[in-house]
């Protein structure tokens, strides 16, 4: 990376990433592109301003098409103002082998403006510590031009208060166009088609500050052909500054013209903080789609402060089995992993 620093407040950089290689052993693979960004906090006087612009190209053996992408950004981020506009076109044939493209063959335009003021007195009964009425848009094409999803993502009230504690109300009007079916749970296929709804949002949350804090979101409103709704709740108890427990709850109810379901996920982490150098956490997951119970568990210890030790077992359990559907528990997999690193300084 190259960089021409104009001034202290101010700055421009230019790098250039490339990759030699293929995992699977295809030949002639390859990428490679640059990206400028200029940066300062002195625009308009103090205001922070960002423009940059990206391009990459790459080959394979057996691809064919399209096989750049390129973008762009400008950004206004600031205190009260955060205005920030993205574009980014990916070629059909654009699939680097050591990386990952979501989608290739598209054009996906961003742009996103939010208003943040901080009232300088109560608001009724409220002390609003500060406001952000935010309008987030993303808008997918083909490189024909013909549109294959949008979101818009507007929330008229997201208060935070004096105490930390916060409430948010959410308007989401969606777009998908699907080409091909599309499976969204076992035995519920979404037809080809296009499909537009809308979606709402009421969110609510304690601050972390808090001896008990947590947060409950509640997701509704039209989904493809029918109805969904998703309840989120998320709860922390922290007895001692060394000490921290965590439960999450996610119940989803999808009410469709080609089927019905329900998703439950059931979580719990524990973490103990022994000391700044030691540190264990343990998460327990259960869902109802494959009714499996998962365990992670980590131990990080700072032996020095050049060096960590991680130690990390998973174990999962199964409570139906999958060919006969019998309730019953039973061991599916356990997982040790050790690693340490080292940094040398010289």
């Amino acid at each position: 990376v190259v960089r021409v620093r104009q001034n202290v407040l101010a700055e421009s950089s230019v790098g250039m990433i490339a990759t030699l290689g293929d995992p699977l052993d295809r030949r002639n693979a390859w990428l490679v592109g640059p990206d400028v960004t200029y940066q300062t906090s002195r625009f308009r006087g103090d205001k922070n301003f960002l423009a940059g612009a990206w391009a990459m190209a790459m080959n394979r053996e057996g691809l064919t098409g399209d096989r750049t992408s390129w973008g762009g950004e400008v950004a206004f981020p600031n205190d009260l103002w955060d205005i920030t506009a993205t574009f980014k076109r990916i070629g059909d044939g654009f699939q680097p082998s050591l990386g990952f493209v979501p989608r290739p063959g598209v054009q996906i335009a961003t742009v996103g403006v939010n208003y943040q003021p901080r009232p300088t007195r109560p608001i009724g009964p409220l002390h609003v510590r500060q406001m952000f009425h935010e309008f987030q848009t993303t808008y997918v094409t083909g490189l024909d031009g013909r549109w294959q999803s949008y979101r818009v993502f507007t929330a008229p009230v997201n208060w935070r208060l004096e105490s930390g504690d916060r409430f948010e109300l959410n308007v989401v009007p969606t777009g998908e166009r699907l080409d091909v079916p599309f499976e969204i749970n076992d035995g519920v296929v979404i037809p080809a088609g296009t499909y537009r709804w809308n979606r709402y949002r009421v969110e609510g949350g304690l601050a972390a500050k808090r001896r008990f804090s947590g947060q409950a979101t509640w997701w509704f409103g039209k989904f493809y052909s029918g109805r969904l709704s998703e309840t989120r709740l998320t709860a922390s108890w922290k007895p001692s500054s060394l000490i921290n427990v965590e439960f999450t709850s996610d119940h989803n109810v999808a009410r469709l013209r080609e089927g019905s379901f329900i998703q439950d996920l059931l979580g719990t982490r524990l973490r103990v903080n022994v000391s700044p150098d030691l540190q264990a956490t343990s998460f327990v997951q259960y869902d109802n789609g494959s009714r499996a119970v998962g365990t992670n568990t980590r131990v990080r210890w700072t032996f020095r402060p050049e060096g960590e030790l991680f130690l990390v077992y998973n174990h999962n359990l199964r409570t139906t089995d999958p060919l006969t559907g019998i309730r019953l528990v039973r061991f599916d997999s356990n997982q040790l992993l050790v690693k340490v690193q080292y940094a040398l300084r010289y």
